[in-house]
């Protein structure tokens, strides 16, 4: 295997359920992510897109192991991430980086901007505080932020501007991987293809791994070489990005694309209907209420992920 496709994460049938109440006594029991197992290869984005509820943030968060999951296992450089020691894992937290969604929610009111930025160093114990003064000052102009930037407080810059701290701060412990969750849902209509461009960029500059969380089709299209497809906490289609758009195989891919006509496809004449909270309780495959090429089988029996061409999974009782 060359250099270029080996495999730097991967997701080893990963399950996580949450209980919540309802009502005084009674439990629900709420699978966001259902036996998930996909690779994601060196140097490339690979994103995860779907409806919101289809368990994309959870599995952001598992990936990153700010949760851990109920079964399965994450094989960071082929370790396993939940079973590494102190020292293991303050190495997978350096290599393994996270912007979030909101940006200013996500830094500290109270710290002005070069400590934010710095504050990963510091906990790694990466060079002196001259070296990581010099650091940030080069990570302000990474990101296109003047060097000023280093003195004021999140409250005084854009949202956009904001993103740009928030990707600087993960860029400053030179990870391998970064995982960006809705990167820029949170941004006026203006300024997300300026981040968009940005993170091109700085893939290429620094020969970064991403994982990119969305629901937003035309960041995809922009962005990534592999497509994961969630629907209620399962993968429905996996499939590189160019073979996807040109042509979804899963009703539910079809579905969500047809929802973009920008993206060149016929117009859906039938709207997707509201998401559910929850994976149907009966068997089945828990799409097939919205499915408009419903068959028998799918009321009683939920189709596996299986290959039907080069790099390419669905799970749907139609292959």
């Amino acid at each position: 295997m060359t250099q270029e496709r080996q495999v730097i994460l991967e997701a080893r049938g990963l399950s996580k359920t949450f209980l919540s109440k309802e009502g005084l006594f009674k439990k629900h029991r709420l699978t966001a992510v259902d036996s998930l197992s996909f690779p994601v290869i060196n140097g490339e984005t690979f994103a995860v897109v779907g409806e919101s509820g289809s368990g994309k943030t959870t599995l952001a968060m598992l990936l990153t192991r700010l949760l851990n999951p109920d079964a399965g296992e994450i094989r960071f450089e082929q370790r396993d991430v939940f079973s590494l020691d102190k020292a293991g894992l303050r190495a997978f937290r350096r290599s393994v980086q996270m912007v979030f969604q909101d940006p200013f929610a996500s830094l500290d009111p109270r710290f002005k901007i070069g400590h934010t930025i710095a504050e990963g160093m510091i906990i790694h114990r990466l060079g002196s505080k001259p070296e990581r003064e010099r650091r940030v000052f080069e990570l302000l102009e990474l990101v296109g932020l003047p060097t000023e930037s280093y003195y004021k407080y999140p409250h005084e810059f854009s949202g956009g501007q904001r993103q740009r701290i928030c990707i600087a701060r993960a860029l400053a412990v030179e990870p391998r991987l970064i995982v960006a969750d809705e990167p820029v849902s949170a941004l006026d209509v203006s300024v997300q293809s300026k981040i968009l461009n940005l993170l091109a960029d700085l893939k290429k500059k620094k020969a970064l791994t991403y994982i990119i969380i969305a629901h937003n089709l035309r960041m995809v299209a922009k962005l990534a070489e592999t497509v994961a497809v969630m629907y209620l906490g399962r993968i429905v289609e996996l499939a590189p990005a160019s073979s996807l758009f040109a042509a979804p195989f899963h009703p539910y891919t079809k579905l969500l694309l047809q929802s973009i006509p920008s993206l060149g496809l016929k117009p859906n004449e039938q709207p997707l209907v509201p998401q559910a909270e929850t994976a149907p309780e009966v068997r089945g495959c828990r799409f097939r209420n919205r499915c408009p090429e419903s068959l028998a089988i799918c009321s009683e029996s939920e189709p596996e992920l299986k290959k039907v061409g080069e790099g390419r999974l669905v799970a749907c009782h139609l292959y």
